[in-house]
């Protein structure tokens, strides 16, 4: 399938001639328009040609209008020019002027002397973090992170430890007070900043032929009404998001923060097959590759209706599984047994005496098996090959992520956002500039450092005040210099 990285707002149509004088066209219809302007009224003979050409190359129904070079055709020119760009096609300006004017509002009631805070300084706050987090400072303090010793003249070059700390504490998503009483969305605090960025995410990419559909834990040990304990992930505690991410770039492309059952209801039934259906609205000739959470027969249906493709392991308490599949104690180790319908396989494998991995697919077809020691089914092979799309997402973004511990969960699904943003628009930025820092092993790292660069930059060539920090005071003044220009006499 064919990839694109942009829309509406990802991509400016810039529709423009190569011709000399620079006139941009509006329509198809210059081509016929141009050909009559550039005609000489006495020279009748040309004149006819030139309307018989044009007249070849319209279209039978005379509504379109073809041409034989493409002068006239139109270019697309990306929006993003520079890391910092992609970062904001996902933190957006209506994103960020919400969170300001929430927090502004929050701390007016909260502080007594609160100085409103702009986009500009929300951005350099962003900035710092992303910063933190190359540095691997998630859980160092942030004394540290201003201390003169260690030299991180960045940090307080851009503003003081109280206000970076101001900041923090008095961070909002929405406005308290304006919350119904009896609140039925247990989201409600975070709610609208959430949907304005998840909306965007399957806006800017198109996923290749695999996606995996997943779970994602977000630690967090405070108090939450939905808070979720995993005992096989490495935080056990946190908020569960489910997550659909492509498996190729582990591009997040859907997500869905879990909230648990409403409040007296009985216990969700078939909750797998609504999260796949839901995780994958809008894909449409892809392989989805799930465990066995969320494989059932009547997923698989279902997805073949929508022209999605499945590949899963299955628990072997489905009732759609034949008895021949589930006895295990007498077959042989690293033997495969496979049954078919008119679409769907399955396929039960002995790795190990006792253990049977039992596996559905409505991609394969035949009863495959590699050539190689373990002699293991294709469709296991496929499958492992995709099942990690949400796991090696987890794995990146905490390579370098600044998640900083906290008591308020809206603030931890804050940082997860930020730290799936800058990986996100990593995968953008190095699809659009393969080319980019190509021969460096450390690329990502770099990325994130420019981004929280040009994050923090506008802000601090307008600080009024010099910091205290020698070293933070000329970086303030190079930068302050250099932004208002050579001094004229």
């Amino acid at each position: 399938m064919a990839r694109h990285y942009s829309t509406q707002e990802a991509l400016d149509i810039i529709m423009h001639s190569d011709c000399e004088d620079g006139s941009s066209s509006s329509s198809s219809e210059v081509g016929t328009d141009q050909l009559e302007s550039n005609s000489d009224s006495s020279e009748t003979e040309s004149g006819g040609e030139l309307e018989e050409a044009a007249a070849g190359w319209t279209s039978k129904n005379g509504k379109v209008f073809w041409s034989p070079t493409n002068t006239e055709t139109l270019r697309y020119v990306p929006s993003i020019s520079d890391p910092a760009s992609s970062f904001a096609l996902l933190l957006t300006d209506d994103i960020l002027q919400r969170i300001v004017s929430m927090t502004n509002l929050h701390g007016r009631r909260s502080i007594a002397e609160w100085q409103d805070m702009d986009t500009e300084e929300l951005q350099a706050y962003v900035g710092l973090l992303i910063l933190a987090g190359v540095y691997r400072s998630k859980n160092e303090s942030t004394l540290s992170l201003w201390s003169e010793k260690l030299r991180r003249s960045i940090f307080r070059a851009t503003m003081s430890h109280k206000r970076f700390h101001q900041i923090s504490r008095t961070l909002r998503f929405d406005d308290k007070l304006s919350r119904p009483r009896h609140r039925d969305d247990k989201l409600a605090a975070f709610r609208k900043v959430w949907d304005m960025w998840t909306h965007r995410l399957p806006m800017l990419f198109s996923p290749f032929s695999d996606v995996c559909v997943d779970e994602q834990l977000v630690p967090f040990r405070g108090r939450c009404s939905f808070k979720q304990y995993m005992p096989k992930k490495p935080a056990k505690y946190g908020i569960k998001i489910w997550g659909n991410c492509d498996v190729k770039s582990s591009y997040a492309w859907r997500l869905q923060v879990y909230t648990g059952k409403a409040a007296g209801s009985r216990p969700e039934v078939n909750q797998g097959l609504r999260v796949v259906l839901e995780m994958t609205e809008g894909l449409q000739g892809h392989i989805i590759n799930c465990d066995n959470l969320f494989t059932s027969f009547a997923l698989a249906e279902e997805l073949l209706r929508r022209k999605l493709a499945l590949v899963g392991t299955i628990r072997r308490n489905k009732p759609e599984l034949p008895p021949i599949l589930l006895q295990a104690r007498a077959r042989a180790i690293l033997s495969s047994t496979f049954a078919f319908t008119k679409t769907h396989t399955l396929v039960s494998y002995i790795p190990r005496r006792g253990r049977n991995v039992l596996l559905l697919s409505t991609k394969h077809c035949s009863p495959d098996v590699s050539d190689e020691m373990k002699r293991k089914p294709v469709i296991i092979k496929d499958y492992n090959r995709c099942k990690g799309g949400v796991d090696n997402l987890d794995k990146v973004v905490s390579t370098y992520s600044f998640r900083r511990r906290t008591n308020r969960w809206p603030l931890a699904l804050f940082h997860n956002l930020v730290d799936i943003s800058h990986y996100n628009a990593y995968v953008l930025w190095t699809s659009i500039e393969p080319s980019w820092q190509q021969q460096r092993p450390y690329r990502r790292r770099l990325f994130i450092e420019e981004v929280g660069e040009m994050l923090v930059t506008p802000h601090i060539k307008k600080r009024g005040r010099l910091p205290r920090s020698s070293a933070a005071a000329t970086m303030v003044s190079d930068l302050q210099g250099a932004a208002a220009g050579p001094s004229h006499q």
